[in-house]
């Protein structure tokens, strides 16, 4: 006949153990496990009773579910000894309890992602960001993280991670008080402290996008713009400052019709003003694609103290190679980079750089007033590329003019009285500079080489990523609130939550999707079980344990 048996172990659990008698002599048939609490003990009395159950024997069945009684942990006798007592009334010598109660069959109450809340939460507690301590405001950020929704269905996420959500009315107040404590400021400063301290930030990358709303109306913020989409929505632009790696740093929100080239200056000024960044000659550096080129935004930058590399646009070329091309041509070969001028405000018609001079300039502030640094590149891979593009675009021109294709006048189509023609000018001068990427800034040759400003400036993809990231990773658009306290609240929980998926990125070399596709599985337990509950963590597997210790290491200094 064999039982089950409790044990007080030296360490203080309580060893469950299968026990027999043999012709009068007891004799352990198998250790279960220890215990340290009743949930514990009741899982390894039912794995015990499971490996005693002989699934062959036949029984009676009477339709009386079994009902299993009370275990309890051992505690330790008088004289710190050993005790031993079975269970279910089996060991000899053991007197009946009267004060025995029935419990009922082991059942699991629910069962959560808690790996994944809990190191979360330690990336953002990490970053600084609970100096917000606003528990709420952190459960709306790792939510977005794992699964972006509305704030009707943020609860469910919630759930599924383990956590016990705030009502949806403590949510909504939550975005009053993000913005009415300037809670973006305090984000906005942990991620400058971490920034600086694992990095550079003397070079900033800058970037806009627009976020579309699912609304008829315009308002005094969302309003219909400029849409690269062509959408006809409300919008709202927004501005991104990143670090070179991409962490992000300051964002800003303006009116949807305002132009691209207007927020550059206001971010960067309340970048500075928050950090008390001093003006200085030879201080932060930003970069900035093509469209942040304008005279005005140039002159204002340079006025502000501030240095930039902004990518130039094409067709500038003609102008600032001028004196390239009358005396070497438009052949280039792989890597060619010419260090040159361009002129700050094409409208004046006037050019420093002489094409009678053979040598290009070297850009000085104070001998080339009217001029900025430019720095032209070729590249081969590039050159084949446009090539294939200008074919693509010529071919569409000619089924146009040939009326084989119905469509808008696309590029190299001139209309003249009505009736369409190749544009062999504009294809020619096209054809001509294919390969040229340039870039301009008032950064002199004796502050950085023409490659180092390449360089710099290429890194502009890691604010374009971050972007992409906050678009579809945490789905920052479309947006529901109208109201603009509400939008800015939103515009800081993807800001919190793009710093989180960024410095996961860095730590572990993979996507903040790829992450949380990882570690979503591992599910803790909550089980009803002898009379008590409690949470089991999971079994996590070697390969899901190295992804967690990488998690809690901060990312190498870039």
């Amino acid at each position: 006949m064999a039982w089950v048996r409790r044990v007080r172990t030296a360490s203080g659990a309580t060893a469950v153990q299968i026990a027999e008698s043999v012709q009068g002599h007891r004799r352990i048939v198998a250790h279960v496990g220890s215990a340290h609490t009743e949930a514990e003990l009741g899982l390894l009395v039912e794995q015990a009773r499971g490996l005693i159950d002989d699934a062959a024997q036949q029984a009676l069945d009477l339709g009386v579910a079994p009902s299993p009684r009370r275990a309890e942990l051992i505690a330790p006798t008088a004289a710190g000894g050993a005790t031993q007592e079975g269970l279910f009334g089996q060991m000899p010598r053991r007197a009946p309890s009267t004060t025995t109660r029935r419990v009922g069959a082991p059942q699991v109450i629910t069962t959560g992602s808690r790996v994944l809340f809990d190191i979360l939460a330690e990336v953002y507690a990490g970053l600084g960001f609970a100096e917000v301590a606003d528990d709420t405001f952190r459960d709306l950020v790792i939510a977005r993280i794992v699964e972006p929704t509305s704030i009707l269905d943020t609860g469910r996420v919630l759930a599924g991670l383990g956590v016990t959500a705030a009502s949806e009315k403590t949510m909504r107040r939550t975005l009053l008080r993000c913005t009415g404590r300037s809670y973006r400021d305090e984000i906005a400063r942990a991620c400058f402290t971490h920034a600086r301290g694992s990095g550079d930030v003397s070079l900033c990358l800058y970037d806009v996008t627009t976020l579309y709303f699912e609304a008829e109306k315009e308002d005094d913020l969302r309003k219909v713009g400029f849409s690269k989409e062509r959408r006809v929505d409300p919008q709202v632009v927004v501005g991104l400052l990143v670090d070179r790696a991409g962490f992000p740093l300051e964002i800003g929100c303006f009116e949807g019709n305002k132009t691209e080239t207007a927020t550059i200056l206001p971010i960067i000024e309340a970048f500075r003003a928050r950090h008390q960044l001093p003006v200085e000659p030879g201080g932060m550096v930003v970069v900035a694609d093509a469209g942040m080129l304008s005279a005005a935004n140039l002159r204002d930058l340079d006025e502000a103290g501030l240095r930039f590399i902004v990518g130039s646009r094409l067709t500038k070329a003609p102008v600032d190679l001028e004196s390239h091309f009358h005396w070497h041509g438009d052949a280039f070969v792989d890597g060619q980079i010419i260090d040159t001028l361009t002129p700050r405000d094409r409208r004046t018609g006037r050019s420093e750089n002489s094409p009678k001079v053979k040598a290009e300039p070297v850009w000085n502030p104070n001998q080339h007033p009217g001029s900025w640094r430019a720095v032209w590149a070729y590249s081969t891979k590039r050159a084949v590329r446009d090539r294939r593009t200008l074919t693509l675009q010529e071919n569409r021109a000619r089924e146009v003019i040939a009326g084989e294709k119905p469509a808008r006048t696309p590029r190299f189509v001139k209309v003249t009285n009505g009736s369409r023609a190749l544009d062999e000018a504009s294809l020619a001068r096209a054809y001509r500079l294919v390969g040229l990427k340039g870039y301009v800034t008032n950064i002199p040759a004796g502050g950085a080489a023409a490659g180092e400003i390449i360089g710099d400036y290429h890194d502009l993809w890691h604010v374009e990523q971050s972007f992409r990231m906050s678009k579809t990773d945490l789905r920052a658009r479309p947006m529901f609130h109208h109201q603009r306290q509400s939008i800015e609240a939103h515009l800081t929980i993807v800001f919190t939550a793009l710093a989180v998926a960024r410095e996961i990125q860095n730590r572990t070399g993979l996507t903040i999707r790829n992450v949380v596709r990882q570690l979503r599985p591992l599910r803790s337990a909550t089980i009803a079980i002898n009379g008590t509950q409690q949470t089991f963590p999971p079994a996590v597997p070697a390969d899901k344990q190295a992804l967690l210790d990488a998690l809690r290491q901060p990312a190498a200094k870039h």
